[in-house]
């Protein structure tokens, strides 16, 4: 996927993107900022439990942990926590899971399984049973499927929005060339009843719409316009590694 020479952010995003609604939450039972927690922690629910997995522990056990731990994230003071200097949201979540379990994993527990929130992915297990020769640390087996994670929401969002438009024949023949060469533009052409220099133009739009998608995606995470870049970079070098 190629990266784009300089951030387009607009900093009116941060005004209303999610890390920033509970960044600038006054209050621990402030709705808003409840609200846009817990979005961010539906997100990244698989990323955690994979966490936890490779730490070694069971997948019973793991769904109890992060089911735990978002309900205290959600319900109790950990909000608090939050601050400008914590930065990126990944670093928040990951730092306080860790002190979570130090502390609290016991009492996790004990607790019902599923709590009296759902935050839960069935699949979780499959998905992590796929990864499991992936020879990664906990902490960079976290940050591959975060950076997993903010890729295919762009690539869902990418598509609804295309879907809405009438074009979803069209985007689902230049998805695969998003971010690679993939198929010939000619074959493309030829499988679509367009011509080339069309072909070329469409790929072109999506990729800039790509682009824009994932610069807001990243907006949602991290504290500061200036932060966009940095972690785009981030999040290419962990994928390639």
């Amino acid at each position: 996927m190629s990266s784009p020479a300089s951030s387009n952010a607009n900093p009116e995003w941060f005004l209303t993107t999610h890390w920033s609604v509970v960044l600038n939450a006054r209050a621990a039972d402030s709705s808003r900022a409840k609200a846009a927690l817990e979005t961010l922690c539906r997100t990244y629910w698989y990323p955690l439990y994979a966490f936890v997995r490779r730490l070694g522990h069971s997948p019973h056990d793991a769904e109890d942990l992060i089911q735990g731990f978002f309900a205290q994230c959600i319900e109790k003071n950990y909000l608090h926590a939050a601050d400008q200097q914590k930065g990126r949201f990944r670093s928040f979540l990951l730092i306080t899971l860790k002190r979570f379990l130090a502390n609290e994993w016991d009492r996790a527990r004990t607790r019902k399984r599923g709590g009296d929130r759902q935050i839960i992915s069935l699949d979780a297990e499959q998905r992590y049973a796929s990864e499991s020769a992936l020879t990664l640390s906990p902490d960079k087996l976290f940050e591959r499927r975060w950076a997993l994670t903010l890729l295919e929401n762009v690539l869902a969002k990418l598509k609804t929005e295309q879907a809405e438009a009438g074009r979803l024949a069209i985007f689902t023949e230049l998805q695969p060339v998003l971010t690679s060469r993939g198929t010939p533009y000619s074959d493309l052409a030829k499988r679509l009843g367009m011509t080339e220099s069309a072909v070329k133009v469409a790929v072109h739009r999506l990729r800039h719409r790509y682009r824009e998608l994932l610069e807001q995606e990243i907006a949602n995470t991290v504290s500061s316009a200036s932060e966009i870049a940095e972690e785009r970079r981030y999040l290419l070098g962990t994928l390639a590694s």
